[in-house]
């Protein structure tokens, strides 16, 4: 059975770190009744006070008139956090999955909610490069498991890729498309291809951007200048790397490299060196700048 769209009333976020409590935003804020569930206390407490007063966060939107104080506390009323998985999926209607980007990880965490979710709910992943068919082999209803790969930050970037796996159901592409819609973003459709395909294309540009910078060939600075004013970009490269995370980057680049078997996806040797010393961009405020 596939649910129709009025019937999809409960999501649970299972990882409740940046991306997995940014979704939940979104949701809460179009209507939805959310659970949050972590395993780690710390980030069921960070995830909450970032969706309050995060950089894209509630009060955030109050100052800018999007809401009121009022909405603010309706909207955290249908948000949900618990340590227990059963709990936080034992209602739900559609599942994300939006742990560490590791696939045999996220093979584990699919077949406990399989074994545990309501068999009319949807299993997504919002793995940004990994494979929705290997995902779905491990759970018995492999005609609901689906890719819904938000960009970061959520409340912001307005695309979701739908990503169709070997065995998704057409009509729980359907569905996805009506769900990504009712909370005002924009859905694209693609096969069950490594990166799918914002990733396919971006992280080339970014990997080779990085390589310029190895090879000394100009400033981290000068790099992301010719992106932005030459190709109209709103960030350049290395610093959008940073702001990805320079730990998923290389994550992403090492899947996309063992699946397509592509050189240009190899990473950079001083991506790896980064990574190794703790510099992740953004969220340790050292990258390829300083913040």
């Amino acid at each position: 059975m596939v649910l129709g769209m009025a019937e999809v009333k409960n999501v649970a976020i299972i990882g409740f770190g940046v991306m997995g409590s940014g979704i939940a935003q979104v949701f809460a804020q179009a209507g939805f009744i959310v659970y949050g569930m972590d395993i780690d206390e710390k980030a069921l407490k960070q995830g909450l006070e970032t969706i309050i007063n995060g950089p894209f966060g509630l009060k955030r939107a109050i100052r800018k008139g999007l809401i009121t104080e009022q909405q603010m506390q309706e909207i955290l009323s249908r948000i949900e956090v618990t340590h227990d998985l059963t709990e936080a999926v034992k209602d739900a209607d559609i599942i994300i999955e939006a742990v560490v980007e590791d696939l045999e990880i996220k093979k584990k965490v699919f077949t406990n909610i399989d074994a545990i979710a309501p068999p009319h709910a949807i299993l997504a992943s919002n793995t940004s490069s990994l494979s929705i068919t290997a995902l779905a082999a491990v759970t018995k209803r492999p005609e609901k498991v689906i890719g819904m790969h938000f960009f970061n930050p959520p409340q912001i970037m307005k695309l979701v890729e739908i990503v169709q796996g070997l065995q998704t159901s057409n009509e729980t592409i359907e569905l996805a498309k009506q769900i990504i819609i009712k909370i005002g973003k924009k859905p694209i459709v693609c096969k069950d291809i490594p990166g799918f395909i914002a990733n396919r294309i971006g992280i080339l540009a970014i990997l080779e951007g990085i390589r310029l910078y190895e090879q000394s060939a100009a400033s981290a600075e000068d790099i992301d200048i010719a992106m932005k004013l030459g190709y109209n970009w709103p960030m350049g490269p290395l610093e959008l790397a940073d702001f990805i995370g320079l730990d998923v980057l290389l994550k992403i680049a090492e899947a996309l490299y063992k699946e397509t078997g592509n050189p240009s996806y190899m990473p950079p040797t001083i991506l790896k060196r980064m990574v190794e010393a703790g510099f992740l961009g953004r969220k340790t405020r050292k990258g390829f700048y300083k913040y």
